[in-house]
């Protein structure tokens, strides 16, 4: 069985899942630079849209992105 690249394991996550987070990449897949796979995503061509969020952190509310596939409306 051939290993996945960090790339595939992010679409493969996005398709399953609707969306990713940074967090979610780490914990899940030890990816430490979510935002440089979604670019070489977009650069193969995957539409992928990012919205910031707000999560609780330890010293209050903060900000993160979460990537998922941009939907034919919304373009």
């Amino acid at each position: 069985m051939e290993k996945m690249t960090q790339c595939e394991l992010v679409l493969d996550y996005i398709k399953e899942h609707g969306s990713i987070t940074a967090r979610q990449a780490y914990v899940k897949f030890g990816i430490m630079r979510l935002a440089s796979r979604i670019a070489n995503l977009k650069s193969a061509g995957y539409d992928i849209k990012s919205e910031l969020i707000k999560v609780r952190g330890r010293s209050g509310s903060t900000y993160v992105a979460r990537y998922s596939f941009r939907k034919e409306a919304e373009k």
